[in-house]
């Protein structure tokens, strides 16, 4: 149910005709309509309109292709034997069967949840182990990333899904999984043998583990750092590679923990290596990461939204990473990643939760409508609708509250696949 305008005018279901933009002030579930406002297309849709039994209608003059008919000066009632019943109409079945994969699209997502909890514990586990029980931090890891990879070769699909913000200095722990589990993703669209998929999974979900023997007023620091404190800050690639040679990691995993600060156009650090001299592992991880943190940096204030960090990424640092890594992580991605917020060109608001990489530029959305609970939200398959695009995208700061709270865009991202591997939207 849309919000009325001044200039909106109400007309009778006889003076309905193609062209015309209009508003159904009725429950969502109680038309077959994919969205609640949209332009009139066909006749059949016309007829549909006319057998809702509405007595009027509202309609946007400024979003129209014309004008509503004449009103009829006494127009005789439909007999109700000519009335198709709305449960007959082929477009309410399939909107009952889209209600009915909205349902377990939920159910999903609350496992998804859990699943995610669960594996943040795993590696806060981890990380308090690397000094004590450096053996049994590594086996650890080793069982994390092997239930994650064996999930998504054996189902070959991956659902990412938003989470929740985390609270207080929970988030370094999900800033691993998310490199990690984004990191497998890209392996595996690299096309990668599983045995690489579950290396480069261990090598992310590790990356930062020197950060543990530096001390907290230069890691968790929000203000730019000192010339003295970024080099602090940068042995944490040396002294992971200290951690991660106790912990008996192979030299692969090793490599990615020293190495994934470094760009292929030898930018980065601490050796400055460039190119070939860095595995595809690296590569991935490098790119993966430096994404990850400029959604989710330190100060939250700073954080950008998914397509903006794309952009960054490919616009302006697309010469530090390499050309078919980056080329393939925008494929799966998504040119609008999920939790980007975006203005669909019917006017109608929307969050990304899943990409489509045949089609970028038609993700899935979850689309705010007011007449429709917050926990049962609309999920649209652009797709599906060729007559609706996305006009543009926006920072959540730009929603109006009630958008905002409908939504619930995340400060923090956090990509997770479902535990059976299959899509979750």
């Amino acid at each position: 149910m849309s919000t009325p305008y001044a200039q909106d005018r109400d007309i009778s279901p006889e003076q309905l005709c193609i062209g015309l933009y209009v508003h159904l002030d009725m429950h969502w579930t109680d038309h077959p309509f994919t969205f609640s406002s949209f332009k009139i297309k066909s006749l059949d849709q016309i007829a549909t309109l006319q057998s809702l039994g509405l007595k009027s209608l509202r309609y946007s003059p400024e979003r129209s292709d014309g004008q509503p008919l004449d009103r009829p000066a006494d127009s005789p009632a439909v007999p109700p034997a000519s009335v198709k019943p709305l449960e007959d109409d082929p477009a309410y079945q399939v909107k009952r069967e889209r209600l009915a994969r909205m349902a377990a699209h939920q159910a999903k997502v609350a496992a998804c949840e859990r699943a995610l909890m669960s594996s943040g514990r795993a590696v806060k586990s981890i990380t308090q182990n690397l000094f004590a029980k450096p053996k049994e931090a590594y086996a650890e890891a080793s069982t994390l990333i092997g239930g994650m990879a064996d999930s998504m070769l054996v189902e070959a699909d991956v659902a990412i899904q938003l989470m929740a913000d985390k609270i207080g200095n929970e988030d370094v722990y999900f800033h691993s999984l998310n490199v990690a589990i984004l990191s497998m993703i890209l392996a595996r669209e690299l096309k990668a043998p599983a045995a690489a998929v579950k290396l480069v999974g261990l090598g992310a979900l590790l990356h930062d583990i020197g950060k543990a023997d530096l001390p907290d007023r230069v890691v968790r620091k929000f203000t730019p750092l000192t010339t003295a404190e970024a080099a602090v800050y940068q042995l944490h690639c040396e002294k992971g590679v200290a951690i991660s040679t106790a912990m008996g990691v192979p030299a692969e995993v090793r490599a990615v923990i020293e190495q994934h600060h470094e760009m292929v156009d030898g930018s980065g650090y601490p050796r400055r290596l460039s190119g070939t001299q860095l595995s595809l592992l690296t590569r991935i991880v490098a790119l993966v990461n430096a994404y990850d943190n400029l959604c989710n940096p330190l100060d939250p204030q700073r954080a950008l939204t998914p397509h903006e960090a794309m952009s960054i990424i490919y616009g302006q640092r697309r010469a530090q990473f390499d050309a078919t890594v980056l080329t393939t992580f925008v494929r799966s991605v998504g040119i609008y990643p999920p939790g980007t917020v975006v203005a669909l060109s019917n006017g109608t608001l929307g969050m990304v939760v899943a990409v489509n990489s045949s089609r970028p530029l038609k993700p899935t959305v979850l689309v705010y409508d007011p007449a429709v609970p917050k926990d049962s939200s609309v999920v649209v398959d652009l797709e599906l609708e060729p007559e609706v695009s996305v006009a543009s995208t926006l920072r959540p700061s730009q929603l109006p509250q009630e958008v905002f709270d409908y939504l619930s865009p995340r400060k923090r991202t956090t990509y997770f696949f479902n535990a059976d591997g299959s899509k979750g939207s």
